[in-house]
């Protein structure tokens, strides 16, 4: 694997490189992660999954690429190299160190991510469809954004839960796929680009306090998604959620709406990761009955 790996990464540098050392990292439950020493002194940081979902590390350069093009949007980790094979097993990006958060860094992750929302296009999802941690997350063009929630993001993750799920949560969950347009204010929202699964753990400053941001589930979206995922797992500062309604402010009403964006997510951990999730859906579907 080190030879493939140093054979990918020479065009990248323009001279023969070897992998001198490497790290592995912690954090990740889907895929190992290592940091690599070259030899001609860089870092890169390698993504390895032995049986991946098909076009999973593909996805996933594509994703990073396109929020690159937002010019002061986050800072996006380059792809320099994914295995050439027809079921790529690793994808090599750009490392970046981390740094503490800074006072000013809320606010300048805000002001970046309200810019990358700013990125927009004709309708709600993407051209292709990727992955939401390692469930498929499918991006199917809409006009409509409460439509494209609800079915290319609520009603999946409700299909996959169907085995899981009381009888009556999923009845709960079709009542409020249903009536979806009555809890979301969408008026005057064009389709958002967004990160699409923003939750601490995939953003951090670099050494200049810049923003970054990485394993992206990206698509157009409903920008307050972002924001809600943000509130899932641990919340930001109050000054990110202030400088960010400052720079692109919402619709009125978007504490109320937060909790069924995040549901999409619950679902999917759900999915993913087993039962002691299903309270925190049964919360959420409370709240909107």
């Amino acid at each position: 694997m080190k030879e493939e790996i140093s054979n990918l990464l020479q065009p990248v540098f323009g001279h023969e490189v070897k992998v001198k050392t490497s790290t592995p990292t912690g954090g990740g439950c889907i895929n190992q992660t290592s940091i690599l020493q070259l030899t001609n002194g860089e870092r890169v940081f390698l993504k390895y999954n032995s049986h991946p979902p098909p076009n999973f590390f593909a996805a996933e350069a594509k994703g990073l690429k396109l929020l690159a093009k937002t010019t002061k949007g986050p800072r996006i980790p380059k792809p320099l190299a994914l295995q050439d094979s027809a079921k790529p097993t690793f994808l090599i990006l750009e490392y970046i160190d981390e740094a503490s958060p800074g006072k000013d860094f809320s606010t300048r992750f805000a002001q970046s991510l309200a810019e990358l929302h700013r990125t927009t296009q004709d309708n709600f999802g993407l051209d292709h469809d990727n992955y939401i941690g390692s469930t498929p997350q499918k991006n199917m063009l809409e006009t409509n954004g409460i439509a494209f929630f609800r079915d290319q993001r609520l009603r999946p993750q409700q299909e996959l839960a169907r085995k899981s799920l009381p009888h009556s949560t999923d009845k709960s969950l079709s009542k409020l796929c249903d009536k979806l347009e009555n809890y979301l204010d969408i008026s005057g929202e064009k389709p958002a680009l967004q990160h699409g699964d923003l939750w601490s753990g995939n953003y951090f400053p670099d050494e200049d306090q810049v923003p970054c941001i990485f394993d992206p589930a990206v698509y157009f979206g409903l920008r307050e998604a972002d924001l809600a995922m943000t509130e899932l797992f641990g919340r930001l500062p109050q000054n990110f959620y202030d400088a960010y309604h400052e720079a692109f402010p919402l619709n009125p009403g978007y504490e109320e709406r937060k909790d069924l964006y995040n549901l999409y997510h619950l679902l999917n951990h759900l999915n993913l990761f087993g039962g002691s999730y299903l309270a925190s859906v049964e919360q959420v579907l409370k709240k909107y009955h």
